[in-house]
C-alpha cells in the first residue's frame, strides 16, 4: 500500500478511528497515564513495565525463566498459606510512583492492617511498595540489578531478591539506611528474611532445582518460635 503524506499525518493514519492508540514500544518515554492507556489497549500483550518513565517489554518466556518462577511461587505461596495478614502475588501490576509501573515476577505483601505499605486500588492494582519483591533475571539482569533496583530502593521496597538463572546466582537485598545491603547466608547456607520471620531460603538447593529441600527448610522456619510469634501478632492485627 502506498501512503501519501498530508502534512504530518498520513492518509492511512487519518482513516483510523479517533480512539486509535499507538502500540507500546521498548524505550518509549511516557507518562504513567499514557502508558496505562496504551497497555490496556494492547490485549495481546501480557507484560510491559514503565521504569523511570521508559517502556520495557520482555521477550517471550523460556523454561529457563518459567521453572525458577514456579519454584519461587511455590516457596512464597507456602509461606503465605501459613501466615495470616500476608498476600502473595504473581506478576501483579504495582504502581510505585508517577514514573514507575512495574510487574515483578513475584512479591509478598503485608496487608495494610498488618502494617503493610501497599494496598489494592479501586482498579485492582497494587499501589505503594510491597515488602518483598522477587525478580527472575534470565535475560533481564541489566535492568533488574540497575534501573529497577534503584526504583525499588527509592520507593522503599524493604527486601529485594534477584535470581540470575544463567549465572546460577541469587542475591537477597534488604533496605538499610536508604541503601540496599546484600544478606549473607548463615553457616548452613540459608538466607532469612528480616521482614517476614520464618521465611528462610536454602540457596544451593534452589539453584540446583531441588524444590523439595527448599520447602523442607522453609517448613522448619514455619515451625519456629519466631514465626509463631509473628503469625500471632498478624492475626491480632487483621482481626481489628
Amino acid at each position: 500500500m502506498t501512503i501519501t503524506k498530508v502534512g504530518r499525518i498520513s492518509r492511512a493514519s487519518a482513516a483510523r478511528p479517533q480512539s486509535y492508540l499507538p502500540p507500546l514500544e521498548n524505550g518509549d518515554q511516557l507518562t504513567r497515564a499514557e502508558f496505562e492507556r496504551r497497555y490496556e489497549a494492547m490485549l495481546d500483550v501480557n507484560k510491559a513495565e514503565l521504569i523511570e518513565g521508559a517502556v520495557h517489554m520482555p521477550t517471550p518466556v523460556s523454561v529457563s525463566h518459567a521453572k525458577p518462577h514456579a519454584h519461587i511461587m511455590s516457596w512464597l505461596g507456602t509461606y503465605c498459606a501459613a501466615t495470616p495478614g500476608v498476600e502473595v502475588y504473581d506478576n501483579a501490576t504495582v504502581l510505585l510512583d508517577a514514573d514507575n509501573e512495574v510487574q515483578p515476577d513475584a512479591l509478598l505483601q503485608l496487608e495494610p492492617k498488618a502494617g503493610g505499605h501497599s494496598r489494592v486500588s479501586a482498579a485492582g492494582y497494587l499501589e505503594g511498595a510491597p515488602e518483598l519483591i522477587v525478580e527472575i533475571a534470565a535475560t533481564s539482569a541489566a535492568i533488574d540489578l540497575h534501573a529497577k533496583m534503584n526504583v525499588y530502593r527509592r520507593t522503599q521496597v524493604q527486601e529485594y531478591l534477584v535470581w540470575q538463572t544463567f549465572e546460577k546466582r541469587l542475591d537477597w537485598f534488604e533496605l538499610r539506611d536508604e541503601r540496599y545491603a546484600a544478606l549473607a547466608p548463615d553457616e548452613n547456607g540459608l538466607l532469612r528474611s528480616r521482614v517476614f520471620p520464618g521465611l528462610r531460603l536454602a540457596v544451593e538447593a534452589l539453584l540446583e532445582g531441588n524444590l523439595g529441600a527448599v520447602l523442607g527448610e522453609l517448613q522448619k522456619g514455619l515451625s519456629s518460635k519466631e514465626h509463631a510469634k509473628f503469625a500471632k501478632h498478624l492475626a491480632e492485627s487483621v482481626a481489628h
